[in-house]
């Protein structure tokens, strides 16, 4: 027994300093430097590699009274809403500092009502909103977040989940209208390209410049279709446009083509020499026809939602829409 304690001694003093066997692990573990190694070599930087491509989704509560909802959760720790953005804007830096991609979606409390009881999840528990969050996104309105201020960031997200919405209400619509007449397709995709070929041309009447365009249809349940676009047109005729948004406007016109109401059409038009020009036209079974120019002034001068007039504007203009050339056939 003594010479089996000395030969361990004496195994463990021909040991080089600074490495110690960890028998645990069937001495393939080791220290060096007083930290331990455990894994293969590169492990952690590769999972850091990953790390950053990883995309994360944060929930943002639009406004107060949305706020005001959640506090009610004894699990949601805020209980005024400026402390909230303001830690959550801090948040949102941090995770930007370290190059992780941040997609920033709408947390609708609403929502998270019908989640929790279709889900049969507790409402005031953190991973129940994780949860909701993650799924949401998939559907729901979100975008990236780019060092947006606050206020901006609300803003933007607030259009996109207007944006959606609205584009769902005209989607839906157009849904079950049957095949095309003309051509036996589907009567919604026949619709919609006929309303890109009209943008087209309403665009190409009114010329070059930045144009402010805006759709409107009233609807059954007084809650008005309305979606906006901003095109640039370049003299040798390119475009410029926000798909997104040129899509919710071709798609609001295609259902005036099978709505009883006229649904209306205004561009605001910048020239190149800041002089901003306002053209309309009325919308009845998706054909463009051009207001006059007192016409123009009463539309553009009308709340489309409460119908209530609208002071004009100094230093714009309202003319005549200006007749289109006949589609593509």
């Amino acid at each position: 027994m003594s010479e089996i304690r000395k030969h361990r001694g004496d195994s463990r003093q021909d040991q080089p300093r600074g490495v110690a066997r960890d028998t645990r692990s069937g001495g393939r573990g080791e220290r060096r430097g007083g930290k331990r190694r455990t894994g293969p070599p590169g492990r952690d930087r590769y999972r850091r590699a990953l790390r950053r491509e990883a995309p994360l989704v944060v929930g943002l509560l639009l406004d107060d009274q949305d706020f005001a909802l959640m506090t009610g959760y004894p699990s949601f720790h805020f209980a005024e809403y400026a402390t909230y953005l303001r830690h959550l804007d801090g948040l949102l830096h941090s995770l930007h500092a370290r190059g992780t991609h941040i997609a920033v979606t709408l947390f609708d409390p609403d929502a998270y009502h019908h989640y929790c009881e279709s889900t049969r999840l507790p409402p005031d528990a953190p991973e129940t909103r994780t949860r909701y969050i993650a799924e949401v996104t998939t559907t729901g309105p979100s975008i990236r977040y780019a060092r947006q201020s606050m206020p901006e960031l609300r803003s933007q997200l607030a259009h996109e989940a207007d944006r959606r919405a609205t584009w769902e209400r005209a989607t839906d619509a157009l849904v079950g209208k049957g095949s095309c007449p003309d051509c036996g397709r589907d009567l919604a995709h026949c619709l919609f390209e006929r309303a890109s070929d009209t943008l087209l041309r309403i665009v190409e009447a009114v010329g070059p410049g930045g144009h402010h365009l805006v759709c409107s249809l009233p609807t059954d349940d007084g809650s008005p279709l309305l979606a906006a676009a901003e095109i640039d047109a370049d003299p040798d005729g390119e475009l410029r446009v926000a798909e997104a948004d040129a899509l919710v406007v071709c798609t609001i016109m295609a259902v005036s083509s099978v709505s009883a109401h006229t649904g209306g059409l205004v561009v605001r038009t910048t020239d190149p020499d800041g002089t901003e020009t306002v053209r309309g036209w009325s919308l009845l079974a998706g054909e463009p026809r051009p207001l006059s120019e007192a016409e123009v002034f009463s539309a553009y001068c009308t709340d489309p939602v409460t119908g209530e007039p609208v002071p004009p504007e100094p230093g714009v203009n309202h003319r005549a829409g200006m007749p289109l050339p006949p589609p593509v056939s």
